[in-house]
């Protein structure tokens, strides 16, 4: 009998649902995930149901369920970054689409999640609690930082580099050896043939930038 392990998903709206969805999919593969329900700060949702399950509570019911693993549903670079600092003792899970693509000498980061028709090739480095969403590439020894999002049908190019807690806008592409600096944020459809330094955002095909945030500004 294949034993199954308990989760609970971190957030409750629309990627936190389809983050179920993922879970589902992998169960009706390999039976992998007793999907317990969402976690959610808002005390007004505790008790409710979302998408056929239940809001279980907040931070502290996973504090009481160390032996339940956590996947955070939330796209938000920043915010997943403050919620994973509030849950040290929680186990979290890496979650990976049956339909995705994930090639050899790729490493995912714990709490990653790669959503389906995504693709990796080979040589990959893809950090923690980062997120791959549909239909995004990565190539070949391309470097992904801890808590970046990689919107739908993002494209990353052979060595190229995305720094921590990056988000990356629906259909952005990095061209070959092209580097994104940690906790910038790139607008959809922009392309980033050159490189774009820490904290700022860039739009624009090429992308330029249009703002910069003073540096630790996603810990506020």
């Amino acid at each position: 009998m294949t034993t199954m392990a308990d989760l609970a998903i971190f957030g409750c709206g629309g990627f936190a649902r389809e983050v179920a969805q993922v879970i589902r999919d992998i169960n009706a593969v390999t039976p992998t995930w007793t999907l317990l329900g969402f976690i959610d700060d808002d005390v007004g949702k505790h008790g409710s149901t979302v998408a056929g399950l239940p809001v279980l509570g907040g931070a502290e019911w996973l504090e009481a369920h160390a032996e339940v693993s956590c996947s955070i549903g939330v796209g938000s670079p920043a915010a997943k970054r403050k919620i994973v600092s509030r849950l040290r003792r929680t186990q979290f899970a890496t979650l990976v689409h049956p339909r995705a693509w994930v090639g050899e000498r790729v490493a995912l980061g714990t709490g990653s999640i790669v959503c389906a028709h995504a693709a990796a090739t080979c040589d990959i480095t893809i950090g923690a609690h980062s997120i791959v969403n549909l239909s995004a590439t990565i190539g070949h020894d391309a470097r992904i930082g801890d808590y970046a999002t990689l919107a739908p049908s993002v494209n990353i190019s052979g060595y190229a580099q995305v720094g921590e807690g990056c988000d990356l806008g629906t259909g952005v592409a990095l061209i070959p050896g092209a580097k994104v600096g940690a906790w910038s944020i790139v607008g959809a459809g922009s392309v980033v043939v050159s490189d774009l330094p820490e904290n700022v955002t860039a739009v624009g095909a090429p992308a330029r930038v249009i703002k910069t945030r003073e540096p630790g500004w996603h810990q506020r």
